[in-house]
């Protein structure tokens, strides 16, 4: 009888350490191998602890290095164990609790808890590593009112080639090319007209395009009305007046349009010559000439006009969107193709208050000194306007903005390699700086270079905040 039960052991502890033997071999799974092991002669059997938590992964079941953030199969039909939050595996040490929940990081802001840095709904109140070995990413206080914050850490940033500036209060300019025309200034065109009748005679030797000298001879008139007042003012001086041009019959005369030239030889002969001369009001080009000897001209009609050129216009045609950037005062540029190596600068005059329906375009009026009348009417101009704010407004580097097109961005420096995306409002963008009404301060650090990495890292923040939602806070 004894014997019968020391064979049943025997086998018993046979097939016991053979199962065992199988089971480390094949790599069956850690449930199956201790069943098959069972426990020692002597040993007091314990129960194991059963899995807590939310499932946070899932792993091959024969313990391969193989896993899925999602329920998976084998190959042949067997399904991945889901491992639970308390059978994931640290592999930094634990830091003893000090009874207070919230961390401090080396800046002295809170850290509230770690996340997965798959962006999978899993928290920890420690530092940990993943099952891939990635770090859990620490959430500091205040960083859950904005998920679209960008943390860079140091070495990433060198290698993406982060680059700042500092906003600041600065002029903002740009230059406008545009063509122009070349014009008179109508303020300095005169027209040559009897304000009485008159017979023309002797017409000068000049013809439209002709340059005329002020004070220079046009015509010689007779006028019945002008010779009567002459002889009055002749009377006037023989019988003891005393010669004054602002009151008697010299101030008649002058009101009819005698020149001063010819009111002092009457002064000095006490004769009125039969025809007095016509000279000219000013230098200029002789745009017009109607007067012909022998003709009777009335009282207003035109004989000549003559259009003074020392100082001539420039009419630029400004597109519409470059209009509100140019203003009265500015300093401008003009070359002439006829002219080359010749550049002159003047300055804007007038925006003409319309825009030319068919192109689009603003005028501008550009005065320009033309002493050696090199600028003829009608040449074809080149006009650059510096346009802009006067007065120094916040700006910041053209390259700082990201524009979507529904809207434009800037990052800001937080410091420790965070980076905050801001809405801005834009006003004159200038050659190299934009001008920021809204959103950016004089003194913000701003992001300038490698600015569309970060915009992108920000979007896709924001995405894994929107599928994490139902992240729980531990």
């Amino acid at each position: 009888m004894k014997t019968s039960k020391f064979l049943l052991l025997v086998s018993s502890l046979a097939i016991a350490g053979g199962g065992g033997y199988a089971a480390g071999t094949r790599g069956l799974a850690p449930e199956l191998s201790a069943f098959l092991s069972g426990p020692a002669l002597g040993e007091t059997v314990t129960s194991r602890p059963v899995p807590t938590g939310e499932v946070i992964y899932y792993q091959h079941p024969e313990g391969l290095p193989e896993y899925s953030a999602a329920p998976k199969s084998t190959a042949d039909g067997r399904p991945f164990r889901a491992v639970r939050q308390s059978e994931d595996v640290s592999f930094e040490p634990v830091k003893p609790s000090t009874g207070n929940s919230d961390a401090a990081s080396g800046d002295g802001r809170n850290i509230l808890y770690y996340r997965n840095p798959m962006g999978l709904p899993d928290t920890s109140k420690v530092p940990k590593k993943d099952s891939m070995g990635m770090d859990y990413i620490p959430v500091y206080e205040g960083d859950e009112a904005d998920s679209s914050v960008v943390k860079v850490s140091l070495g990433k940033l060198q290698r993406t080639g982060v680059k700042t500036a500092t906003a600041e209060r600065t002029v903002v300019s740009r230059k406008v090319r545009v063509p122009g025309t070349i014009a008179f200034d109508e303020r300095l065109i005169r027209i040559v007209s009897m304000r009485a009748d008159s017979f023309i005679e002797d017409v000068a030797n000049v013809t439209t395009g002709d340059r005329v000298k002020k004070g220079g001879r046009l015509f010689q008139f007779y006028s019945k009305e002008i010779a009567k007042a002459g002889a009055e003012y002749a009377t006037e001086l023989r019988s003891g007046g005393k010669p004054n041009l602002d009151v008697g019959g010299a101030l008649q005369l002058r009101n009819l349009g005698v020149p001063v030239e010819t009111i002092s030889a009457i002064t000095r002969t006490r004769a009125v010559p039969r025809s007095i001369p016509y000279l000219s009001p000013t230098d200029g080009v002789v745009l017009e000439r109607r007067a012909t000897a022998g003709m009777m001209a009335e009282a207003g009609d035109v004989l000549f006009r003559i259009a003074d050129a020392s100082r001539i216009w420039v009419i630029a045609d400004v597109p519409e969107y470059d209009a509100a950037s140019v203003r009265r005062g500015a300093r401008a540029k003009v070359v002439v193709r006829n002219l080359p190596g010749k550049t002159f600068e003047g300055a804007v005059d007038l925006i003409y208050p319309e825009v030319q329906m068919q192109t689009r375009t603003a005028k501008v009026r550009i005065e320009l000194p033309n002493p050696h009348g090199l600028l003829l009417a009608n040449m074809y101009a080149e006009v650059e306007i510096d346009s802009g704010a006067a007065d120094p407004v916040v700006a910041v580097p053209n390259s700082a903005i990201v524009d979507t097109g529904e809207r434009q961005v800037v990052f800001v420096d937080k410091g420790e390699g965070r980076f905050e995306p801001r809405d801005v409002s834009l006003g004159i963008r200038g050659e190299d700086k934009t001008e920021v009404t809204k959103g950016i301060d004089v003194g913000d650090r701003i992001v300038v270079s490698a600015n569309f990495l970060l915009d992108a890292e920000s979007n896709l923040n924001a995405a894994l905040n929107a599928l994490g939602t139902g992240e729980a806070r531990p």
